[in-house]
């Protein structure tokens, strides 16, 4: 009896339960997975100078303990000057009350409303005093404790009074983010020296079958991640020394500490600029007399964050990370709920690594799908969508978009004629309707009137320019003839606009039975016919009006455009005959190309019976 295959529903139900369990895990385990994280990251900081001392044939091991010793010691210097500077700044807090109370009567007085909602609050404060007061007056107290007075039935209120740390818990609670530092340093220096070795054992673990796989993930994330923090820091370490400088010339006591804290403030996403600057805002105003020096303050931060947000951090790592603005944003929700602030500070790197997985591990699209910032739809399925849900000015803003650096016959072939090959499809298959296709085709050949004539000259002005200039030459005239369907006369319009683009005569026969369009093809008497087939499902409909066309204008030269055609063409020349092997087409480009080769021909042929005449 042969094991029944897991069905679809049954593998989005395990990957559903293995989605909750990995969340579960990452919430109580976060004892531990808290410090591993912030190892990780600092290891991916510091990786690059430990390479760069190992390159001066100094030893792993010296290297990593010089490395992580400067670390320590940065950090212990910096930590050393912001708590003296705290102190002070705690110091000097009594001496500014006088600018506070100053600038609070301004308000009071300032006769903005302020006055009067200060004066409410005031009257009901007195009377929750009042009536607190006529309660206690109504009870007395025995040993310590609040009972009834005689003759009052008044119910006495119960507060419950935490019993003060003890030494042993005082020291624990101070020595608990010391001991995850140390934690945290441990496995830095352990990372580090065995950072190769961790490596090996992983991909040995997940990806011993898929070796080239788990390289290419690896060395991704961790060039994403290493640039993205090594530029993070930088941009907040200059950041922070910007903010010191700028306040220190303003007059802001104590620069250093709020450069430091601005700096530190940064590596919060969103949060941490606005908490930055709120401190040194709210000090000015105890500082500084009047209200001048506050607002450049305020501006100061203001115009600081805007510019390294806007223009040096896009700059510099914007690219880096990978990660859409709006995945930034759900992540560090996600990873502030499971791990509280750490996990706001670690949101960004431990979602790069996961849209570097999700590039590289195909179970695992969905989360480079996500969140990832790149396209998930290609240009061309962009466009089809956009006119599948009649929104003219989106497929037009898309078209322009990819029209940047290319030339127009480049966007037809890219996008224009691989959306159109789409719609026809889904209308053959009957998952579009006449109506949903005859918008899309009047939508495509609105945009491509527009994109041929950006000047804004109608098109039979256009045509008819070219026919009296270009004639007069002796150019070839073509003729375009649409096989069947409205898209095989749209694509060929677009082949009439480049034509006329270079040079030559040409016009579309409109779309009706293949016995009036070859009427009509006869009366125009073309040097050139061009059958406009559309795949998918053209080519049969396409070799029977080659063959009427043959019959009823034999001699003239019919070139066939199969636009779109991804199959073999040994079986369409098969069917049409050897001498169609150089006149068979599959994109505009190639039409061109051919057409400009015929029409030269024409020429030439032209030039040699004018000279047998003469």
């Amino acid at each position: 009896m042969t094991p029944r295959r897991p069905t679809a529903d049954t593998s989005k139900l395990f990957a559903l339960v293995a989605g909750v369990v990995v969340v579960a895990a990452l919430y109580f385990a976060r004892a531990v997975l808290v410090p591993f994280a912030l190892a990780m990251l600092l290891s991916f900081l510091l990786a690059p100078l430990v390479r760069q001392l190992e390159r001066t044939r100094l030893p792993r091991v010296p290297a990593v303990l010089l490395v992580v010793i400067l670390a320590v010691a940065l950090a212990f210097l910096v930590a050393a000057n912001v708590t003296n500077q705290l102190f002070d700044v705690a110091s000097q807090l009594p001496g500014y009350r006088a600018h506070i109370q100053q600038k609070v009567a301004y308000l009071h007085d300032g006769g903005m409303g302020v006055a009067k909602v200060t004066d409410k609050l005031s009257e009901l404060g007195e009377e929750m005093s009042d009536s607190l007061a006529g309660k206690t007056r109504a009870t007395r107290h025995h040993n310590g404790l609040v009972v009834p007075a005689p003759g009052s039935n008044e119910p006495v209120p119960v507060e419950v009074v935490k019993p003060p740390m003890t030494s042993w818990e005082s020291l624990a609670s101070l020595l608990s983010p010391v001991g995850v530092a140390g934690v945290v340093l441990v496995f830095t220096i352990f990372i580090l020296l065995r950072f190769e070795d961790l490596r090996n054992r992983f991909i040995r673990l997940v990806g011993h079958n898929h070796l080239t796989l788990m390289t290419q993930a690896l060395d991704d994330a961790s060039q994403r991640i290493t640039k993205y923090l090594l530029w993070q820091f930088i941009v907040n370490a200059s950041y922070g020394f910007v903010v010191g400088t700028g306040l220190h010339f303003i007059g802001l006591p104590n620069a250093l500490l709020w450069g430091v804290i601005a700096a530190v403030s940064r590596f919060i996403p969103y949060v941490g600029p606005p908490v930055g600057a709120f401190f040194p805002i709210v000090l000015s105003l105890a500082v500084f007399d009047g209200w001048t020096r506050s607002l450049e303050v305020a501006g100061f931060f203001l115009t600081t964050e805007i510019v390294v947000a806007n223009i040096v951090e896009p700059l510099l790592y914007g690219a880096n990370t990978g990660i859409s603005s709006l995945a930034v944003l759900v992540a560090a929700v996600f990873w502030t709920l499971l791990w509280g602030p750490i996990g706001l500070v670690l949101s960004t790197p431990l979602t790069v690594c996961l849209v570097v997985i999700g590039r590289h591990v195909p179970q695992l699209e969905f989360l480079h799908v996500l969140l990832g910032d790149e396209p998930v739809l290609s240009p061309e399925l962009h466009f089809y969508q956009r006119m599948l849900a009649a929104d003219l000015t989106d497929a037009r803003r898309v078209l322009l978009q990819n029209l940047e650096g290319k030339r127009l016959q480049e966007l037809y072939d890219s996008v224009v004629i691989p959306a159109l090959s789409m719609a026809q499809r889904d209308r053959r298959q009957d998952d579009l309707d006449d109506s949903a296709a005859d918008f899309i085709w009047q939508v495509a050949r609105e945009l491509v009137d527009e994109l041929s004539d950006p000047e804004g000259a109608s098109r039979d002005e256009i045509q008819k320019a070219s026919f009296d200039t270009r004639s007069v030459a002796g150019s070839a005239n073509v003729v375009c003839i649409p096989a069947r369907t409205a898209g095989d006369e749209t694509v060929g319009t677009m082949l009439v606009h480049l034509l006329e683009q270079n040079g030559i005569p040409a016009h579309c026969v409109s779309l009706a039975s293949s016995l009036e369009m070859i009427d009509q093809l006869a009366a125009d008497r073309p040097d050139i016919v061009v059958i406009s087939s559309l795949q998918p499902f053209g080519v049969t409909h396409a070799r029977k009006l080659y063959a009427l066309i043959k019959a009823r204008l034999p001699g003239t030269p019919i070139l066939l455009g199969v636009w779109n055609f991804s199959g073999e063409l040994g079986g369409v020349i098969a069917r049409l005959g050897d001498d169609m092997r150089s006149l068979i087409v599959t994109d505009l480009a190639g039409a061109a190309e051919s057409l400009r080769a015929l029409a030269k021909e024409h020429l030439s042929a032209n030039h040699s019976e004018a000279i047998a005449l003469r």
